[in-house]
């Protein structure tokens, strides 16, 4: 039997990233509110949010907590996974979170201030790129 695990999720960071080091590697642990406006059948508007836990990996890792903070909009494309581990007590715990395969800037700190971290967003103008163009004019 086939089996499909892909989470695609777009929210803002609900505190700064922390970023630990695992021997050689680093891991980032995000924290991710996920709103929802819907309307119940009366006609009332509710909103709604999730909360997620997000764990990233290697060099993502890195650029989360440098050019990430609380309030930050990103996109995360991952997976699911269990972590279950023992408690002192002896108790089993577990939880589920989302394994990041990509995360995507949609804001990043530096923005707040007005300016552009230039390995995240600025790119040299080519023929087809007018030197002023700003991706801020782009509707969608």
């Amino acid at each position: 039997m086939a089996s499909y695990n892909k989470v695609i999720l777009v929210g803002n960071l609900t505190r700064d990233p922390e970023l630990k080091s695992v021997g050689e590697t680093y891991v980032c642990d995000i924290g991710l509110a996920c709103n929802e406006k819907f309307k119940k059948k009366s006609g009332e508007e509710v909103d709604q949010t999730v909360f997620v836990d997000i764990v990233v990996w290697g060099r993502q890792a890195e650029t989360a907590n440098e050019y990430l903070t609380k309030g930050s909009s990103v996109l995360i494309e991952g997976k699911l996974q269990l972590d279950q581990w023992d408690t002192p007590e002896g108790e089993k715990r577990s939880k589920m979170r989302v394994r990041a395969d990509r995360v995507q800037f949609l804001s990043t700190k530096n923005q707040e201030t007005g300016s552009r971290p230039a390995s995240v967003t600025d790119k040299p103008p080519t023929p087809d790129t007018p030197a002023d163009f700003d991706d801020d004019d782009i509707p969608f």
